[in-house]
């Protein structure tokens, strides 16, 4: 496999974890399981890919993976899955407000 498909993965599987727990803090911003983990899986992958350009030690991730590379990878899908998450449900909060009981 080519190092740009296993940091794609490893960034998709951090958002995605990423995503379920931003959900499962904020309870009032969740987009529930499937919501949680496309948003999670998408900012994970995007979150990962501007660290990836930010910092470009950390695009070596591959078949001879350097510790170092495998962490700001997760580090990068697994905040960039939270950040993702986190506006989706606050943008979703907004335009349709819970139900005051």
């Amino acid at each position: 496999m080519s190092g740009t498909l296993i940091n794609l993965i490893i960034q998709i599987i951090a958002g995605v974890v990423g995503g379920h727990v931003a959900g499962a803090m904020l309870k009032n911003y969740t987009f529930r399981v499937i919501g949680n983990t496309i948003a999670g899986a998408v900012g994970g992958v995007v979150g990962g890919q501007l660290l990836q350009e930010l910092v470009p030690a950390l695009a070596s991730a591959t078949s001879n993976v350097a510790i170092g590379a495998l962490i700001g990878q997760v580090i990068g899908g697994g905040v960039g899955g939270v950040i993702l998450t986190v506006l989706a449900g606050v943008t979703k909060w907004i335009v349709v407000p819970p139900k005051s009981t």
